[in-house]
C-alpha cells in the first residue's frame, strides 16, 4: 500500500517538471501547490506567475484555495493587475505554463469551451480564461487532466489552447513556437514524440500497468521508447507538500 495519494503523486510529479529559476505561469488548482514544492525543493530560484496579477518568490505561508486568495498578495513580489503579467507573454520571458482542460487530443490540444458542435454544444464549458495565450506563447505547456476516455479524446471538439494542432509542423506553420511538454494524469505521464508530435506514454504510475492506460485513452496511444516508470514521492518532497498543503485540501 503506497503511503502517498494519487493527488499527491500528481502535485510531486507537476513541480519535477519546474527548473530552478524558471519564470512559469502556474495557473489554478494542483498547479499552485506544485509550483510551492519545487521552490522548497528543488528549485528554489523558480518564479511563479498567476493569472490575477500576483508575481512571487516565495510559496505563500497560508493555505491557497485559489489564486486570488489574500495570502497570496500577502508577501508577494508584485501585485499588479492582468494586463502587466499577461504581458510577460507576449514578451516571451514564460519558460512554462500550466494548464488543466476539459479534453485534450493526441496532439496535445486542449479543449475547455464546448463538448459537441460549438454553434449547439451538447456542454458549454467554462471557457478560456488565460489558457490560450499561456499554451500559445509558454517557451513549454504542461497539462493537468484526469485520465480517462471522456478527456483524452482522439480530437478535442473545439480546440481552446493549442498544441500542436494537427501534428507535424502545424504548430510552427501557425506561427507558435514552444507546445506541450508533458500531460500529467492519475495513472501516467505523456510526453511528445517524434516528428509528429504526437502524445506517447512516457512515464507509468505505480500501481498501473500499459493495458490499463491504454484502454482509458481515446487514441491508439504509443510507447515511448525510453518509458520508465513514474518515482514514488520522497519523503522530502512529501514534507514540503504538506508544508504546503498543511490541512491536506489539495492532497
Amino acid at each position: 500500500m503506497a503511503d502517498y495519494s494519487v493527488q499527491e503523486l500528481m502535485i510531486i510529479a507537476a513541480a519535477r517538471e519546474i527548473a530552478d529559476g524558471e519564470l512559469v505561469f502556474v495557473g489554478m488548482r494542483l498547479p499552485i501547490t506544485a509550483f510551492g514544492v519545487a521552490r522548497l525543493t528543488h528549485a528554489p530560484n523558480a518564479v511563479g506567475l498567476f493569472e490575477d496579477g500576483i508575481v512571487r518568490y516565495e510559496p505563500a505561508t497560508d493555505m491557497l484555495y485559489t489564486m486570488g486568495d489574500p495570502p497570496n498578495q500577502q508577501g508577494a513580489a508584485w501585485t499588479t493587475g492582468l494586463n502587466p503579467v499577461m504581458a510577460q507573454l507576449q514578451r516571451g520571458r514564460v519558460d512554462a505554463g500550466f494548464i488543466g482542460g476539459a479534453e485534450i487530443d493526441r496532439y496535445g490540444n486542449v479543449n475547455t469551451s464546448y463538448i459537441g458542435d460549438f454553434k449547439k454544444p451538447k456542454v458549454k464549458l467554462p471557457g478560456s480564461g488565460g489558457a490560450p495565450d499561456i499554451a500559445a506563447m509558454s517557451k513549454r505547456l504542461m497539462v493537468i487532466v484526469n485520465h480517462d476516455t471522456r478527456r483524452l479524446v482522439e480530437k478535442v471538439d473545439y480546440v481552446t489552447s493549442p498544441g500542436y494542432l494537427d501534428g507535424g509542423d502545424a504548430r510552427a506553420e501557425a506561427g507558435l513556437s514552444g507546445g506541450p511538454s508533458v500531460v500529467i494524469t492519475d495513472l501516467a505521464l505523456l510526453r511528445p514524440h517524434g516528428d509528429d508530435h504526437e502524445l506517447h506514454l512516457a512515464s507509468i504510475h505505480p500501481g498501473h500497468d500499459v493495458n490499463e492506460i491504454k484502454e482509458k485513452t481515446g487514441w491508439e496511444l504509443q510507447l515511448s521508447p525510453d518509458m520508465v516508470e513514474t518515482p514514488p514521492p520522497t519523503t522530502d518532497e512529501l514534507a514540503a507538500l504538506h508544508t504546503i498543503d498543511k490541512d491536506g485540501f489539495w492532497r
